[in-house]
């Protein structure tokens, strides 16, 4: 047979072939198609003590050369002093660019670098992090570096200034945004009085002194309120083994935690303005939220995506799709993990539909109160959230880290397990009662940053307006109290 008649041949049998693909293909209505229930369970972690008291999970993956670890300290902004707001993310950032006792700053990035290796230090209002990324066979020498900054961090001078500099310049620059404006704003506004509502200040940090740091990272940095998530190339025995050697001479010295009072959660309705002259207005609209030990989080969570929490959403299909007023508009309540959180809805506009997108953003929100959600909504929403689950869990680093917080805020045993049961147990009468009981849309803090001069009506439409004074040099935004907008 020729080379041509075996191509053609081989055609011919192809076409065959394909053919009786597509017969069973169209014998299959997509329609009437069934699948089996997504089977998914959370991978398990490895939970380990050291003598000292610190708590280690680990989760083995050998697929990679590869160890990630982040430790979880028992810390936060919330216990920096009222006069010296930033002293909590200084001394994290600080902890880190000063080098150790062993090593200096420039010595510490050197070697790292030729490691390909990583060490990071955050602080935020209620934890602390030291975060490591190494390849297995430099994990030995990164390890003695992480614990170096975690436990003996020089907080060198120069790198205080440095730090202080930086953060001096932020804040001259922090009225250059219009939406981080509003959200600052909001946020004073419902946490007024209290340290989740505090923001640094230029005078504020001009008085932090390396002392200062030094003895927050003492008061806090403790064996016995640091948890460990390590995920990677590892064997328990062997780890545990390494940290025990390492953290051996680290003491659990700090001071008791100073108490924190909640905040008040009486809600104060406000209309913020803040005068920027910019073609588009940054909306920000809330009130005080729920915190994890709500009897009503897995109906918040469901009212959350019906709400705002999509392109399906309300929000979204009558203000962006329907209306074309915006881009962006979302809400949401931020469930507070030791404080009550926050709901806030959010948007931006053109000056000129300014008071239109509040009035729809209010109404909307309203709204979900009066009746119960459709049965379509419902269903959506349940299994858009029972589906997106999985997705938490796709690196081994994210699933020892959710287990690390878990411990780390409290939160009961089986919540990860239980959480798509509990998602699927959601009815129609529970967002309702839900809203009915966690939603005030008239009694709302509103915070705009625009050009008021251009709104399509005036902000005092919605009470009483407030003023505040922008400034650029970093010192506290100042308030004309109940200075009605005419």
């Amino acid at each position: 047979m020729t080379r041509a008649a075996c191509r053609f041949l081989g055609l011919i049998l192809f076409v065959v072939a394909l053919s009786g693909c597509t017969g069973a293909l169209k014998q299959a209505n997509p329609r009437t198609m069934t699948f089996p229930p997504l089977s998914f369970e959370i991978p398990k972690s490895q939970r380990m003590e050291l003598a000292n008291g610190m708590v280690v999970y680990l989760l083995e993956d050998h697929e990679l050369p590869l160890v990630s670890i982040t430790a979880y300290v028992n810390t936060g902004s919330i216990y920096d002093p009222p006069d010296k707001s930033g002293l909590a993310s200084l001394t994290a950032t600080v902890m880190r660019s000063g080098g150790s006792e062993s090593m200096t700053p420039d010595e510490m990035d050197s070697e790292l670098e030729f490691m390909a290796s990583s060490v990071e230090a955050g602080i935020s209002s209620d934890v602390g992090n030291v975060s490591m990324a190494t390849l297995t066979k430099n994990l030995d020498r990164t390890l003695e570096i992480f614990a170096g900054v975690m436990t003996k961090p020089a907080f060198r001078e120069e790198r205080l200034n440095l730090a202080k500099k930086q953060t001096v310049e932020a804040l001259r620059r922090q009225n250059d945004n219009p939406k981080a404006i509003a959200d600052r704003e909001l946020r004073k506004a419902l946490y007024a009085g209290h340290p989740l509502g505090a923001y640094p200040t230029v005078d504020g940090i001009g008085t932090i002194t390396r002392d200062d740091l030094a003895k927050f990272h003492r008061r806090f940095f403790s064996p016995n309120r640091t948890i460990l998530a390590v995920a990677g190339d590892v064997k328990a025995d062997e780890l545990k083994a390494r940290l025990e050697k390492l953290f051996a001479g680290w003491n659990n010295t700090a001071e008791p935690l100073p108490k924190i009072p909640l905040p008040s959660e009486e809600v104060k309705p406000q209309v913020l303005l803040a005068h920027k002259d910019v073609n588009q207005s940054a909306i920000r609209i809330g009130h005080l939220g729920i915190d994890k030990d709500s009897p009503d989080l897995y109906a918040i969570r469901v009212m959350d995506y019906i709400l705002g929490g999509g392109f399906t959403s309300r929000l979204t299909q009558e203000i962006r799709s329907n209306q074309g007023l915006a881009y962006n508009v979302e809400s949401h309540f931020d469930v507070g993990r030791r404080f009550v959180g926050t709901f806030v809805a959010q948007t931006e506009t053109k000056s000129e539909s300014t008071a239109k997108a509040i009035t729809l953003m209010t109404g909307i929100i309203a709204g979900i109160t009066k009746e119960p959600v459709s049965d379509q909504e419902l269903d959506l929403a349940k299994n858009s959230i029972i589906n997106a689950f999985i997705f938490g869990f796709a690196k081994p680093e994210a699933v020892v880290n959710q287990q690390a917080r878990l411990e780390y805020y409290g939160y009961p045993k089986g919540y990860l397990e239980n959480y798509r049961d509990n998602i699927a147990k959601v009815t129609r009468d529970d967002i309702l009662q839900a809203a009915r009981k966690h939603l005030y849309p008239d009694k709302m803090v509103i915070s705009v940053v625009g050009n008021d001069n251009a709104f399509d009506k005036p902000l005092s439409t919605f009470g009483r307006v407030t003023d505040i004074k922008l400034e650029n040099n970093g010192k506290s935004d100042k308030m004309k109290g109940g200075s009605a907008q005419k």
